[in-house]
């Protein structure tokens, strides 16, 4: 009896440890950690050395702008479908060939011989990062519980956010650098080295998981939604450098209608008991829901402002890409330490600590303005430095408790679905913010100076600002 009774509890212990989902260790959390970083980093980190890549290449303010764009587009289009393949596949698979894919087409972008080839290098570059970020959340998502997962996803959060000021920069610093007379090349060829490493460690830590009940690709919905998002995105990245031509209106003009058929297709297969690419029925849920609404403005507002003070500083106020890069130092280090202390601030006053960093931030961007209309033409690291570090500290309340808000009820089988439904559209707002932010300064420039056209711009990022404040009075409380 006692012997059967053993063999009964050996196979029962086997059978949970069989069906238990795999734990991701520390190491593996930091290697997804770099893959999520690599991605962000890249999207900005061109933003300084646009200059030098366009004297470099003779390439026009158009081209320059597809250098951005081109990453940003493919980026945002296939990020829902990279997470449906690694539902379907293996995250980890997906996040190996996505990560090779990414050091191959950053070494393309390194070597370009002309503007042509390091657009068409971006725009396989964002595809690459598209198969590999949506793995980073889904991977935390299905091997982590608790604590332990309000910790990554912390984590994960605090990455976000400094990888997008951590770009620029570094941006900064190797183009002025120039490696191995390298120049602009280097803010590519990075990668290269850093990805070697990612695999290797991704090989060993991170385990492999998969939706226990993968759906097959949705293939209408994944063409109307690339179509919706390409008809948004681009004529809105492009249509000022190229005049407005025809194309960019009857795009826009096109847009709402694709945008409503690739909803009704999405409704009616959700209907039916198929899993759609962007299942309508995942809006049902409340905190998934309000946090995506509350992180396009923001969105759109940290890459506006991102791209915007890298021209002001590098063009009006004619400094070089090490202090333009630099100017931004105060604004990431205090993310950084704030960041760390967002898990316990959460578990104390809940979601209210959104709304107090919407204050903060608000607070930060209204002191640059001022610094910016009482110092120019002398504005400088000194200068920013109590407005970027307010504006940096009000941020990291905000974005890693967004993250965390948005999955927090989303269930592990749709792990994929969730975390690119929500990267989507933070990449399609930080697209939308070079374009609307981008455009209005630009356009602003030549008619008022880059003095009054960097203030008017900032004051319309507080006008976001507000609203995203106004609406985390409106996130449930407690974050599960």
């Amino acid at each position: 009896m006692t012997g059967t009774g053993t063999r009964s509890l050996t196979v029962a212990t086997t059978t949970r440890t069989a069906t238990a989902p795999p734990a991701l260790g520390g190491l593996g959390l930091f290697t997804v950690l770099v893959g999520a970083a690599l991605p962000l980093i890249d999207f900005f980190i061109v933003n300084v050395a646009l200059p030098t890549i366009g004297h470099d290449l003779a390439a026009g303010e158009a081209l320059l702008e597809l250098v951005v764009a081109g990453y940003g587009l493919a980026y945002a289009v296939l990020l829902v479908l990279g997470g449906r393949l690694g539902d379907l596949f293996g995250r980890r698979r997906l996040f190996l060939g996505g990560m090779i894919a990414f050091g191959l087409t950053s070494l393309a972008c390194g070597l370009a011989p002309d503007a042509w080839t390091l657009v068409a290098a971006r725009v396989a570059q964002g595809a690459a990062s598209a198969a590999m970020l949506p793995q980073v959340l889904a991977t935390i998502q299905s091997t982590t519980t608790g604590r332990r997962r309000a910790k990554a996803m912390g984590l994960y959060g605090a990455t976000a956010g400094l990888s997008m000021v951590v770009g620029q920069i570094l941006g900064g610093i190797l183009v002025a650098a120039d490696v191995f007379g390298t120049g602009w090349r280097s803010v590519f060829l990075v990668n290269v080295p850093v990805v070697l490493v990612g695999l290797f460690l991704a090989a060993r830590a991170v385990p492999e998981t998969r939706s226990p009940h993968p759906e097959p690709v949705d293939g209408p919905g994944t063409v109307l939604l690339a179509a919706s998002l390409l008809t948004l995105l681009a004529p809105l990245t492009e249509g000022r450098a190229a005049g407005w031509p025809l194309w960019t209106w009857l795009s826009l003009a096109v847009f709402p209608f694709i945008a409503y058929a690739f909803y009704q297709v999405e409704r009616r297969a959700d209907r039916h008991g198929r899993t759609p690419l962007v299942p309508p029925s995942l809006f049902a849920l409340v905190s998934l829901r309000r946090g995506l609404i509350m992180i396009v403005p923001f969105s759109i507002g940290f890459s506006g402002f991102m791209f915007v003070i890298a021209v002001a500083l590098q063009q009006g106020e004619h400094l070089g890409p090490v202090p333009a890069g630099l100017s931004l130092a105060p604004m990431a280090a205090v993310f950084f330490a704030v960041s760390l202390a967002g898990p316990r601030l959460i578990a104390r006053y809940g979601t209210r600590i959104v709304t107090a960093g919407g204050i903060i931030q608000g607070t930060g961007v209204a002191l640059i303005a001022l610094a910016a209309w009482r110092t120019w033409p002398d504005l400088g690291i000194l200068e920013l430095m109590p407005g970027a570090a307010l504006a940096g500290a009000g941020q990291a309340l905000q974005l890693p408790i967004l993250f965390r808000l948005i999955l927090s009820e989303v269930p592990a089988t749709r792990a994929g679905v969730g975390s690119g439904v929500m990267i989507t559209t933070q990449q399609s707002a930080l697209a939308l913010g070079v374009a609307t932010l981008g455009s209005l300064f630009l356009t602003l420039t030549p008619s008022l100076g880059m003095r009054d056209a960097l203030v008017t711009t900032l004051l319309v990022q507080l006008a976001g600002i507000a609203l995203t404040t106004a609406l985390s009075l409106r996130l449930p409380r407690v974050v599960s």
